[in-house]
């Protein structure tokens, strides 16, 4: 039996980048700061982990559509580690979570700082659906 299953919390980097496959399926990029457990610095300032997330179908347009830069998300996917040999022959290794859950956990900002209306905070996708990358 195995198992692989990652939950995270933490803050867009940046907005999300949706794309779309030959064959239609949407697809949207991002990645988010997960702070670390630890104390902050003399700046008030914590150590964060960066982790690159994509989404798949109406997930993906979800994100594109309701979440933007600095939202508080949480995310539930499985860790994906793509490994490839560079043209100089050394092994290079892409990690990133493949999204099955995302939910904005906060509200969007309006023009004033403020919250602002409530938009939609969670997206599950059919869990029948395949990878649109199958087999890399």
């Amino acid at each position: 039996m195995s198992l692989n299953v990652c939950i995270l919390i933490g803050r867009l980097t940046k907005d999300p980048e949706l794309s779309y496959t030959p064959a239609g399926v949407a697809i949207s990029k991002f990645t988010i700061a997960v702070d670390r457990n630890t104390k902050p610095d003399d700046e008030g300032k914590r150590e964060a982990d960066f982790i690159n997330c994509v989404a798949f179908r109406h997930s993906a347009e979800f994100c594109a559509n309701y979440l933007g830069k600095g939202r508080l998300i949480a995310v539930r996917g499985r860790l994906q580690i793509r490994k490839w040999q560079a043209q100089d022959g050394t092994m290079k290794w892409f990690t990133e979570i493949l999204c099955d859950d995302v939910q904005g956990l906060d509200r969007p900002k309006d023009a004033d700082g403020q919250g602002a209306g409530a938009a939609p905070g969670m997206h599950t996708p059919d869990m029948e659906a395949e990878d649109p990358f199958g087999d890399q």
